[in-house]
């Protein structure tokens, strides 16, 4: 594999990754991470447990945008390297995994961190010395709102997630019982928050709410208080493996609703969990669709992945992983004379970037490139379809 030449996943938190990366000497008084000949970034982010195909999927595009640079003379003549520490998606661990690539493997910037909890445990250790915290997947609000300089932010945000789901369901469906079941963390709390704010636009409120523990598919008592509301829409805030056994279980007892879902459910492997049950789920998306070659930076994608990263999956997860990968090149390319961290996070969150057809802006306190939201549906075949509106 390619990409090999450019990675190295470290074990942490009981996991044993093989190791891939030579080594080479500091450039001198350079920021950690730049060398005469490569600049290291690192990655903390879930790669074992429940929810590791949404910390795979990132790194995997990462490193196809990475490798594809590489074999085209790196950034001005400088090799680019990823660093990967498992953080199994919990808060503890993520910040243990971003101590370690600050303090031990002295990473230059971080990049492609998964999970709004984990982001809430390993951002105040990467601002406390002003180090890029660079395309998280997650739309959190505190990673935008009050601004955050040492933060650049890819995606759309929950809120804007959350507000196209309520005008869909309200809009097109006329549902007015919307219930709502969420990871209890931060994160969960986040979508909550959305669905609330979108619906009080509205003059309306939830037809009834439960949770779930994050890294469980303990979802069978929450299904048990959601049948209470009788709901038309059931709004999940949480990843593809208790999504996934709430859809399947609440259908099987015939829970007739829709079901909708935010990006970071992991679209293709919740798609996969369910299988005929799929039908009909919705999932909002920050990105468009992976093999929509007709767009540039898609069809660039399928080429390194191909090239680069042969086993890895293609769908909107390694998708969005690329994008981060090539929004970090673009603006190090941007950086005149030897890259600094201060300089990088001037070129990320200034003006606007062109990935191929895919448009990010950048402004004075507006460290979020893009406002797109996407809507999907499920077909009967397991496959995702583009969706302007809900029937």
């Amino acid at each position: 594999m390619t990409a090999r030449t450019n990675c190295r996943i470290v074990g942490i938190a009981s996991s044993v990754f093989m190791l891939f990366l030579a080594g080479g000497g500091p450039a001198h008084a350079a920021d950690p991470g730049i060398f005469p000949d490569k600049i290291v970034f690192g990655q903390a982010a879930a790669i074992q447990g429940p929810a590791s195909a949404l910390g795979t999927g990132m790194r995997d595009g990462i490193m196809a945008a990475f490798a594809e640079a590489n074999a085209a003379g790196g950034v001005k003549g400088r090799k680019l390297e990823l660093v990967i520490r498992n953080d199994g998606y919990e808060p503890a661990q993520s910040a243990e995994a971003t101590r370690a690539l600050l303090t031990e493997d002295k990473v230059f910037a971080l990049i492609g961190p998964v999970g709004t909890p984990t982001a809430a445990a390993a951002l105040p250790l990467a601002s406390a010395d002003n180090v890029p915290f660079i395309g998280p997947y997650t739309g959190v609000e505190f990673l935008r709102s009050p601004y955050k300089p040492n933060v650049a932010n890819l995606r759309a945000s929950y809120f804007q997630e959350t507000e196209e789901m309520v005008e869909r369901l309200t809009k097109d469906l006329g549902h007015t019982r919307i219930a709502i079941l969420y990871q209890n963390d931060a994160f969960g709390r986040a979508g909550l928050a959305g669905v609330e704010r979108a619906l009080k636009k509205r003059n309306m409120e939830l037809a009834g709410f439960a949770t779930f523990e994050r890294n469980t598919t303990a979802v069978k008592r929450g299904l048990i208080e959601l049948r209470k509301a009788k709901p038309e829409a059931v709004i999940i805030i949480g990843p593809y493996a208790p999504a996934g056994e709430f859809i399947r279980v609440a259908k099987k007892t015939n829970l007739n609703a829709v079901y909708v879902n935010i990006s970071f459910v992991g679209s293709d492997a919740l798609a996969d969990s369910l299988g005929p049950d799929g039908a009909g789920v919705v999932v909002t998306q920050v990105v468009p669709f992976p093999r929509d070659t007709t767009i540039p930076a898609v069809e660039h994608y399928q080429k390194a992945l191909r090239a680069h990263v042969p086993q890895a999956f293609s769908g909107f997860i390694s998708l969005e992983g690329y994008l981060v990968g090539r929004m970090t090149i673009m603006a190090l390319e941007r950086i005149e004379g030897e890259p600094t961290r201060a300089a990088l996070l001037k070129a990320l969150q200034q003006g606007e970037y062109d990935l191929g057809g895919i448009k990010l802006v950048f402004g004075p306190n507006d460290n979020q490139g893009s406002d797109q939201v996407f809507l999907t549906v499920i077909d009967r075949e397991g496959r995702f379809r583009a969706a302007t509106a809900l029937k």
